[in-house]
């Protein structure tokens, strides 16, 4: 999976494949994968206007 740098304060770096969805923050190197994420979920999450707080409402403890 490719991860792609996006513009948010919270997160630097996002990828989505195959229902995973790959997250990296600007404080941390850790890759967090989230399984079961719906395609439309990640499409929400990169045109949110707050990623951090879309990740946070939406993805956060739901997807593990």
């Amino acid at each position: 999976m490719s991860l792609y740098p996006v513009n948010s304060s919270s997160l630097a770096y996002v990828g989505y494949e195959g229902g995973v969805l790959a997250v990296i923050f600007h404080t941390s190197s850790t890759t967090y994968l989230h399984h079961g994420v719906p395609f439309q979920v990640y499409r929400e999450l990169i045109n949110a206007s707050s990623m951090g707080a879309y990740y946070n409402r939406n993805i956060r403890g739901r997807y593990n």
